[in-house]
């Protein structure tokens, strides 16, 4: 396991896409959720799109030119604070560049974005047997007593 490789986090670009779409992908497929090119298209639109709250960071390791993981990251309001923290949609590393500190550094970029954009916190959810990133969510963050539930409305 090599942790001493250099990592990089940036906005994405339109340039971008030919990496991010396999990320998305493994992501995706992490998750047990279809993916397909309109799912691509749409998400990437949202990301491209300077009015849409969806933003994307990308990670990459020193030499590289695709990046090796992401972070689709957003505003979300807070009635009960009256204000908006950030919300991580989406976090993914390839298997080939874990262990190699992209997770870590993809948060570290996350909460200098936060500082940016005013967000006190960021919140997000995890798939309770989603293990290895728990690990490290459990390092950088604190584990809130909310059970996250969905209700279809069709």
């Amino acid at each position: 396991m090599n942790t001493s490789t250099t990592v990089t986090v940036r906005l994405a670009s339109e340039d971008d896409y030919a990496g991010w779409c396999p990320l998305y992908y493994g992501y995706a497929e992490f998750y047990k959720v279809p993916m397909n090119d309109k799912i691509l298209q749409t998400t990437w639109s949202w990301i491209m799109d300077e009015s849409h709250e969806v933003e994307a960071l990308l990670a990459f390791l020193e030499g590289e030119d695709k990046p090796c993981g992401l972070a689709h990251v957003r505003s979300m309001p807070r009635p009960l604070g009256g204000n908006e923290i950030g919300f991580l949609d989406d976090m993914f590393v390839a298997p080939s560049s874990r262990g190699k500190k992209v997770g870590e550094t993809l948060f570290d970029a996350l909460q200098k974005h936060a500082r940016q954009k005013g967000w006190p916190k960021i919140r997000w959810i995890t798939a309770d047997d989603n293990y290895r990133a728990r690990g490290l969510y459990d390092k950088l963050s604190t584990k809130t007593m909310w059970n996250t539930y969905e209700m279809k409305t069709d």
